[in-house]
């Protein structure tokens, strides 16, 4: 492969990598509430999660243009504050990343806790233990799996992201362009051949996130 595969290999990785640890806390915190939880509005907010994966994702990066804009309440905020610009630029991959990735983390996660056993729970509390001791040494352990692999089909869903990534970020090489971005842009200016070694790292890095996301999956006993 061509240093240009490379560096645009590694930066979808590693964008991938850090909105994974973005929506990670916020990500698990809302499994467990929508889990262990009933609250007003509970329904609202699960379908508000769920949304990313149903709405087409350029009707998402066209929300987050508007939110992260200079001029959107959000991005002008950041802006005025921190003086950070967000749109075109590699936070805009990141964050789209993260928003389009939340909803498998959030699914997965949950399914996980609602597979712990509350009477375990219920058990360490009777012996003197407090919520968050309750949490950290019995539902988080005994969730850990499905929790994994979460977080592993998060980062495959963030490799393959195109849709809200290339409203938010742009195609600007060699600071927004991920692989599928590089993929749509060789084959629209008919280069194919420089396609296809970008297409095949991106199905390898997809089989293997998936295949280890689905090797995490705990198993129900027969």
């Amino acid at each position: 492969m061509t240093s240009e595969v490379w560096q645009i290999t590694w930066f979808t990785a590693w964008a991938s990598a850090l909105s994974l640890l973005l929506i990670l806390p916020p990500g698990v915190a809302l499994a467990w509430l929508l889990a262990r939880k009933d609250w007003p509005g509970k329904s609202l907010v699960e379908t508000l999660v769920t949304l990313p994966l149903v709405v087409p994702p350029v009707a998402t990066g066209l929300v987050l243009l508007k939110l992260l804009g200079r001029r959107g309440m959000i991005g002008g905020w950041i802006e005025r504050r921190l003086g950070l610009e967000i749109v075109f630029t590699w936070r805009a991959v990141v964050l789209a990343t993260a928003v389009m990735s939340f909803p498998l983390l959030v699914r997965t996660a949950r399914v996980a806790f609602e597979n712990v056993n509350p009477r375990l729970e219920q058990v360490a509390r009777t012996l003197g233990a407090g919520p968050w001791r309750v949490f950290r040494t019995v539902t988080l352990p005994l969730a850990a799996r499905g929790l994994a692999a979460g977080a592993v089909l998060a980062f495959a869903r963030g490799l393959g992201e195109f849709g809200a990534t290339v409203m938010v970020a742009g195609l600007i090489p060699g600071q927004t362009v991920t692989l599928a971005l590089a993929i749509y842009h060789e084959v629209s200016l008919g280069h194919d051949e420089a396609a296809w070694p970008l297409l095949a790292v991106s199905v390898v890095l997809a089989f293997g996130a998936v295949w280890l996301g689905e090797r995490l999956q705990p198993r129900r006993p027969a």
